[in-house]
């Protein structure tokens, strides 16, 4: 409208009042560039007043915003862990529920995560639990861990759901070596933390002081409790981490179990479903390839690696192993499983080449026209060193062919 407001494209007849006010007696050769200006002033006013209403609407949705979220993590009911009432009577232990509860909801996406996952895991560690007679509340200690993550890697050396150390996993029968790694399998990994949370309860007499313990080590609690005459989770004086830890904990639960209250609404479909799975028994003498697993299993190497956690490369050792397959393909699938073990061993011993003087790994690997890596991995070995001598398996149409030459290979990366 505006830019079509020129002198003789309105009559001064219909021209609102503000426009005919502002045009009375004014000259028609001086009109086109008044109406410039007055175009420019409207366009300016119009942009004040929507900056105006915008900014108060999204100070209103701040407001409204922040008020939720003040209201959200004021807890008025009582709360407990492990059916241990927690003190909210007391400024200090509030304060520090809140900050937990504010750190957790400033990372939404996590929570989704967390809700998502849970659904996945939760009913597995909820039965191991169940099964001992110990608190469901415990099963949020894996939040705190790992969100729920199989991967996840401390700087102290943590791993798993649990995030235990390598010394505490070994002490409760996890299986952490240089192939396998059963911190990062939820089953057995949950089979352990109930074993030494149940120790550490029965040495505290408190499922709180066991998930601070569980935190710090035992020791070192213990130390703390002694020194400071203190026998109250609460009333500890202790690092900053654990000082924290059970309101992380407790921050979780709060959350996870009326998520609605945050305004979390995820449907039965957003959910992660429980994976499915059949359980078979391998007995070997010799690593195997995963992708053997995998065809035996009618699957992927990834659905293999995804289901078994544990193993951490691409074979599985010599020795006897639980391992997790797509749910129905048990039914023959250790007939299936000799039948390929047969073919690839008969493979393997038609591709093995022997390293001569001046050889190098990716001399051997440009020279059979294969990847670098793919040579590591066929061989186990993550460096570069070889020595006149040593086998190595290579999948290579030349090598099959015959072509094993006695001459060196160009040592030349």
């Amino acid at each position: 409208m505006l830019d079509k407001i020129v002198y003789g494209s309105l009559p001064y007849s219909r021209m609102p009042p503000v426009f005919t006010g502002l045009w009375a007696g004014v000259k028609p050769g001086a009109c086109r560039a008044g109406m410039t200006t007055l175009k420019y002033f409207i366009t300016g006013l119009i942009t004040i007043i929507v900056c105006v209403s915008t900014g108060h609407a999204q100070s209103e949705t701040s407001q409204s915003t922040g008020q939720a979220i003040i209201e959200a993590i004021r807890i008025t009911e009582p709360l407990s862990f492990c059916g241990e009432p927690v003190p909210l009577a007391a400024p200090d232990v509030r304060e520090r529920l809140e900050r937990e509860l504010l750190v957790s909801l400033n990372n939404g996406g996590e929570i989704i995560l967390w809700l998502k996952r849970a659904n996945r895991y939760f009913p597995d560690i909820e039965k191991a639990l169940k099964a001992q007679s110990m608190p469901d509340d415990l099963k949020y200690i894996t939040i705190a861990e790992s969100s729920l993550r199989p991967l996840v890697f401390s700087n102290k050396g943590a791993m798993g759901y649990w995030q235990f150390i390598e010394g505490t996993g070994t002490r409760y029968g996890l299986d952490v070596s240089n192939d396998i790694d059963e911190r990062r399998n939820v089953y057995r990994a949950t089979q352990a933390a109930t074993k030494y949370l149940r120790d550490l309860y029965a040495l505290f007499g408190s499922w709180t002081l066991a998930a601070a313990a569980y935190n710090m080590g035992e020791d070192g609690l213990k130390s703390e409790i002694l020194v400071q005459k203190v026998n109250n989770y609460y009333k500890l004086y202790l690092n900053q981490e654990t000082q924290r830890y059970v309101f992380r904990i407790l921050a979780a639960k709060i959350i996870i179990s009326n998520p609605t209250k945050f305004g979390y609404v995820l449907s039965k479909d957003d959910l992660y479903s429980p994976r499915q799975f059949d359980t078979v028994e391998i007995q070997t003498s010799q690593p195997v390839s995963l992708h053997i697993i995998a065809q035996a299993a009618d699957t992927y190497f990834k659905i293999i690696k995804d289901l078994n956690p544990q193993i951490k490369f691409y074979h599985l050792p010599a020795g006897t192993y639980q391992i997790s397959i797509p749910k129905g393909s048990a039914t023959a699938f250790h007939e299936r499983y000799d039948k390929l073990m047969a073919e690839w061993l008969a493979l393997k011993n038609n591709s093995v080449y022997t390293v001569k003087k001046g050889d190098t790994l990716t001399g051997i690997a440009a020279r059979f026209n294969v990847p670098f890596k793919a040579l590591t991995i066929w061989n186990s070995i993550s460096n570069r060193k070889i020595a006149p001598g040593d086998k190595l398996y290579v999948f290579s149409d030349s090598l099959k062919s015959g072509s094993k030459s006695d001459n060196p290979v160009d040592p030349s990366p």
